[in-house]
């Protein structure tokens, strides 16, 4: 019987509860891509109604393959799949090429084959992803969503005048403070359940404050399913499919950053084996999307943060989740359920929600070696995965596939901090000599394992003092040289 934590089975109720918190932790993110292409593409609602639909009925599926798996697709991880937001500038930059939404598709499905193709070649970096790597790269994770979680806070996109404004600010505040009672009040299922249970408590909250509005949820169709290729066959470009690919390699980036994320959060253990696995599934929800009118796929930080505060390890957890965003993609009245809860309380649920991440990180850089090179990389790289939060423009006088790459903080720290463990830890020269000192194979024979000097003395294993006889005359040059 399998002992990987990810494999724990909970009961059926508490298995679809949990599933649940993941599908409201990520839904404004996985319908954000969908509503900006829809606008860049002059859609009226009723279209991008269609695009969100899409969405997160691949997104359900992509999950779904993610957790359960089949052979040679998915990590079999607690990961929560959806569309991608790295490829929104590149895809944005296709539309307004002439080629419409077809030639995204085609774009986005091209590039995810040949995603497939070349996972496992991608996947056999793994070994330069030590501890000094996976902790800067889990912490920029959890550090790129606090402006995600501000912003809800501050009303979101949709809250015109009233954006920033105490109201708002105190709604969330509220929230998180129900989320901290909820943590801090003993019962297991409370505190399991606090993201959950905040959210819904919240927003009960916002309807006695006037600020939630169910008043659309009923509004348009009940039951929908995704018709294939709605906005015309897809039209295949190079420049287009080159453009994506790079999307893909930060695709790449970002989900094998999630991949460690998660597996150092539950404590499993992933080879490059299962790394290629998480992405070619990744790749194959990504060409399959274009089929069924969305984008790239990729996992969830967000998710990630969730699995951290909640505990919850369980892929069949998520893959509930993943089944939940499939009902969602077919039933749009319940996505406008979901919609219409009010951001400043996702908002505040994710303070707690991402900072566990950041905190995962702090926690695996305490593994790293202490040393001035570790502690150089570490600076370095986060600041660069800094830099485009404190300034998006910071590319704008760069080439456009520079901006593709590290406008993305995620993309931005990795990169910088394999480059620096690479010439700093993996290359051989500026490194110290090691000590000439040494000593004879025989004179060490005699000890066993635990054996150990303090003070000029030698213990064993138990802390008992071992004796020490003195050479024999004529053994006086078997004694090890002090310097070389």
């Amino acid at each position: 019987m399998s002992t990987r934590p990810e494999d724990e089975r909970l009961s059926p109720g508490r298995t679809v509860a949990y599933g649940f918190q993941h599908v409201l932790t990520m839904y404004g993110g996985i319908i954000a891509p969908p509503l900006v292409m829809g606008g860049a593409a002059g859609m009226d609602t009723a279209q991008m109604g269609v695009l969100v639909a899409c969405c997160l009925f691949i997104g359900g599926l992509a999950t779904i393959l993610q957790t359960l798996g089949i052979p040679f697709f998915g990590a079999q991880l607690p990961l929560v799949q959806g569309t991608s937001f790295s490829g929104v500038a590149t895809m944005i930059a296709i539309l307004n090429g002439g080629g419409g939404m077809p030639a995204v598709f085609g774009a986005v499905l091209a590039s995810g084959a040949i995603g497939i193709l070349i996972a496992p070649f991608f996947a056999k970096l793994l070994r330069f992803f030590p501890p000094v790597v996976t902790g800067v790269v889990i912490a920029i994770i959890g550090v790129s969503l606090f402006p995600v979680t501000a912003d809800w806070a501050m009303g979101g996109s949709a809250a015109g005048d009233s954006y920033g404004s105490m109201k708002n600010i105190a709604l969330a505040a509220i929230t998180l403070l129900i989320l901290l009672a909820l943590s801090k009040s003993g019962v297991a299922a409370f505190s399991r359940l606090s993201i959950l249970l905040s959210i819904a408590l919240g927003t009960l909250v916002a309807v006695l404050m006037g600020m939630a509005d169910f008043s659309q949820a009923l509004a348009g169709e009940i039951f929908a399913v995704p018709a294939p290729f709605a906005f015309g066959a897809p039209v295949f470009e190079v420049s287009a499919i080159i453009s994506m690919m790079i999307v893909i390699l930060v695709t790449y980036t970002e989900t094998t950053a999630d991949m460690l994320a998660v597996a150092e959060i539950t404590g499993s253990k992933v080879d490059p084996r299962r790394i290629a696995n998480g992405l070619r599934a990744d790749m194959l929800s990504s060409a399959v999307g274009p089929i069924f009118n969305t984008f790239t796929q990729s996992a969830f930080a967000q998710n990630v943060g969730l699995v951290a505060i909640t505990g919850v390890k369980s892929r069949f957890v998520v893959a509930a989740g993943g089944g939940i965003l499939v009902v969602l993609g077919l039933l749009p009245v319940l996505g406008r359920v979901i919609a219409s809860i009010p951001q400043p309380v996702l908002g505040g649920a994710g303070v707690v929600l991402f900072g566990s991440v950041a905190a995962a990180g702090i926690r695996t850089l305490a593994k790293a070696k202490e040393d001035n090179m570790n502690m150089l990389i570490i600076a370095t790289s986060l600041a660069f995965g800094c830099i485009p939060m404190v300034k998006p423009d910071f590319y704008a006088a760069f080439p456009a596939w520079v901006g593709t790459i590290f406008q993305s903080s995620i993309s931005s720290a990795t990169i910088m901090a394999v480059l620096l463990n690479i010439i700093f830890n993996e290359l051989n020269w500026g490194k110290k000599e090691t000590s000439q000192r040494s000593v004879y194979k025989h004179q060490l024979e005699g000890l066993a394992d635990g054996d150990h000097l303090v003070g000029g003395k030698l213990y064993d294993q138990q802390g008992l003092e071992v004796q020490i006889i003195a050479e024999q005359p004529g053994q006086a040059g078997d004694r090890p040289m002090p310097q070389g």
